[in-house]
């Protein structure tokens, strides 16, 4: 089921109960080095996240990427593939690859520099060959825009996805990337004007609680649905906290919530009191070079399920 009325999704929700033995969290995670790491002019059109007038460090955002790989490794394990200088802002692979038990899903992204990076034979070859992963292919199809795990948030252990709709997503690549990820049901909304992706203004953690930047949905309605749904285990953002990419989270691991250092930094007192009592520890990795790009910590991490 696709929806986009909040009252629908509520309703759907709650009959849905938790799948039988699906995991709420990733089992591996992967990576994307920055090679040359440079900001893509392209990218930017519609990234109001990035600002081309800052310098980036190509060696700094290294070594941030590095420690960010080493600290994840804490929860599960972590594979990090070469960058590629031919795509030299390739850091946020999320939105190009992205799993499902069984799947390897490629999306269809927006902009021709970031639609090169589906082209790399060695991702598409350690799922399949090594993995054994079915490869379901979108990257071909000029009719849908599907940006993956950016524009798509998905509870994993109940099967329903939260698909913001903006230029980086339309509805055809919502219902491709519903079927593709095998969901029961997702929740279509549009995001705000000055929003790209989903993922920068809602994080689920763990399929428990939510992380939400209320600003940056078009329907103050949809943020509200989705406190609702999870009982109201919810982190309210502030815009400027949203800037800081405090809702560009992710928990790797039932017991920790990861985000940048400016991200845990923006957070109030009383904010981290409440992952504390819904169980999550926080653990924070210095990005600032690597946000230059648009993104942040969620955005670097590809999942494996």
């Amino acid at each position: 089921m696709i929806t986009t009325s909040p009252t629908e999704f509520l309703e759907a929700f709650a009959t849905l109960a938790p799948l039988p033995n699906a995991a709420a969290t990733a089992r591996a995670a992967y990576l994307v080095a920055p090679a040359e790491f440079t900001l893509a002019e392209e990218s930017a059109r519609d990234n109001r996240y990035m600002d081309m007038n800052l310098a980036v460090d190509p060696l700094k955002a290294l070594a941030q990427h590095s420690a960010l790989a080493q600290a994840l490794r804490a929860d599960l394990p972590v594979i990090t593939f070469p960058g590629n200088p031919a795509t030299p802002d390739a850091v946020f692979p999320n939105n190009v690859f992205a799993t499902a038990p069984g799947r390897l899903i490629i999306g269809r992204m927006r902009h021709a520099v970031r639609q090169r990076e589906a082209e790399r034979h060695d991702i598409r070859e350690f799922f399949g060959d090594v993995l054994g992963y079915d490869e379901i292919d979108l990257s071909g199809c000029d009719d849908l825009v599907a940006e993956l795990t950016g524009s798509l948030i998905i509870d994993h252990a109940r099967g329903i996805g939260y698909c913001g709709l903006s230029e980086r997503c339309d509805m055809a690549g919502a219902q491709a990337m519903h079927k593709a990820f095998d969901l029961r049901l997702t929740f279509c909304f549009e995001l705000a004007e000055s929003e790209y992706h989903t993922n920068v203004v809602l994080a689920l953690l763990a399929s428990r609680a939510a992380i939400i930047a209320t600003d940056g949905f078009r329907d103050q309605a949809v943020p509200q649905a989705i406190a609702r749904a999870y009982g109201d285990r919810a982190i309210w953002l502030t815009p400027t906290q949203k800037l800081a990419f405090a809702a560009n989270a992710i928990t790797l691991s039932d017991r920790r919530i990861w985000m940048s250092a400016r991200a845990a930094g923006a957070l109030t007192d009383d904010q981290r009191e409440t992952l504390t009592d819904c169980g999550f520890a926080l653990g924070a990795v210095d990005l600032s070079e690597i946000e230059k790009a648009g993104g942040s910590l969620r955005c670097c991490v590809g999942e494996v399920y």
